[in-house]
């Protein structure tokens, strides 16, 4: 098994979320973050990139402030892995600067405190 993390815009997460439950992963974890790849952010773009305006998202220049982002985390089954990067990938891919990361680490073991199952038991999706 196996955690997907992955980093991706605030507008695009309805999309990403449907699109996953569509593909078969229901069980995801999402929180609010702050950050910036190697890319540096205009100030007075910031704005429209926070509401998610593509024009403004496209026109990204020079600045260090931290951008808005949403983190994604669900611990899949290894047959699931490819299927949820794909899913990321195409939903989130605009070609432009900003469009996330996705990282696969490695995952011991889960345990489904209801029940007590644990490894891949223990995830949605088996």
């Amino acid at each position: 098994m196996k955690e997907v993390m992955a980093i991706i815009r605030m507008n695009k997460m309805n999309q990403t979320k449907k699109a996953l439950t569509e593909a078969g992963i229901s069980s995801i974890t999402a929180r609010d973050a702050l950050g910036r790849g190697k890319g540096i952010v205009d100030l007075e773009l910031l704005a429209g990139v926070e509401k998610g305006y593509e024009e403004a998202i496209s026109q990204l220049g020079q600045s260090g402030r931290l951008i808005p982002k949403r983190i994604l985390l669900m611990v899949l089954p290894n047959k699931l892995v490819k299927t949820a990067v794909k899913t990321i990938i195409r939903v989130n891919q605009t070609g432009k600067s900003g469009d996330g990361k996705i990282f696969v680490l490695p995952v011991l073991d889960a345990v489904r405190v209801r029940t007590g199952e644990s490894g891949d038991a223990a995830l949605d999706g088996v």
